[in-house]
């Protein structure tokens, strides 16, 4: 585990050739096909399991992922091989080695639209009427959180049946400075302009897929769209998706400073991260 651009792939991949291990995905947009560049798919991503399943358009949640992840550990399992789950959707990865049961049901397109189009007032209030508990633990100024709520309302949690066979868990969290981090995530996105996104969103929706679709919810997928209907330049793409993927790294150094049993690695070398995550597989 670990915030966008910190070396995830790196390691995973670095280790898994030490240890004859199967690499797993636990990205939430690597999952779908023609995100290549944006979502940053490692070169060896033929290597891994969940990795271009779907299509764009198709939903994809945290139940479907719990199913298909023990599914991939069970038949890495049945070959005597380790499993590594790599990617940085933290709720995916806490969801299957925090052996979760019960989660929300997918959200209904509909009410999603529904909600979407009334005044944040009229959803408050609503809020408020059906479940003053969660109102007060929702930030009411904030829309999305707001109709996130009446969807959870809506839409009561699911037992899920997927768990983990019996094994040893063993989880590695990378640290690293967030000012390096943002010098990195700047760099990283010129070189993947470079490298074709705009081409790759043009290939997408010369497809069918649509700005709207499920995996155009992917950092930066929306930006490139407007570059590609002039409503923005390629310089202020790229410095809108640097400001989103470093808000975005924050926030996952904020969940996994709450992350259970998190072994954390803090030198930045690949190499020397093999070695210190060797001593926590084996010392525990």
């Amino acid at each position: 585990m670990g915030p966008t651009g910190s070396g995830k792939s790196d390691l995973a991949e670095a280790l898994a050739d030490r240890i004859g291990a199967c690499l797993i995905n636990s990205d939430a947009f690597q999952v779908y096909r023609g995100l290549d560049i944006g979502t940053g798919k490692s070169p060896r991503k033929a290597e891994y399991a969940l990795v271009d399943m779907l299509d764009p358009r198709e939903q994809y949640g945290v139940g479907a992922f719990l199913k298909d992840a023990v599914e991939a550990c069970a038949a890495a399992f049945a070959v005597c091989r380790p499993a590594i789950v790599v990617g940085g959707t933290g709720l995916y990865t806490r969801a299957l080695t925090e052996g979760y049961e019960e989660l929300a049901a997918p959200p209904d397109p509909a009410l999603r639209m529904a909600l979407a189009a009334r005044p944040i007032e009229d959803l408050v209030a609503e809020l408020r009427e059906k479940d003053p508990d969660l109102a007060d633990r929702t930030d009411v100024r904030n829309p999305v959180r707001v109709r996130r709520a009446l969807e959870r309302i809506a839409s009561p949690s699911v037992k899920v049946t997927a768990k983990l066979p019996d094994c040893r868990v063993v989880k590695l969290g990378l640290v690293v400075d967030p000012v390096e981090l943002g010098k990195k995530i700047e760099s990283r996105t010129r070189t993947m302009m470079h490298n074709g996104w705009v081409a790759e969103v043009e290939r997408l929706r010369d497809a069918g897929v649509r700005v709207g679709d499920p995996g155009m919810r992917a950092i930066g997928y929306q930006t490139i769209w407007d570059v590609i209907e002039g409503r923005t330049t390629r310089e202020e793409a790229v410095q809108r998706i640097a400001q989103q993927t470093t808000a975005y790294a924050k926030r996952q150094r904020t969940w996994l400073r709450s992350e259970p049993r998190l072994n954390l690695i803090e030198r930045s070398s690949t190499p020397e991260r093999v070695e210190d995550a060797m001593q926590w597989i084996d010392l525990n």
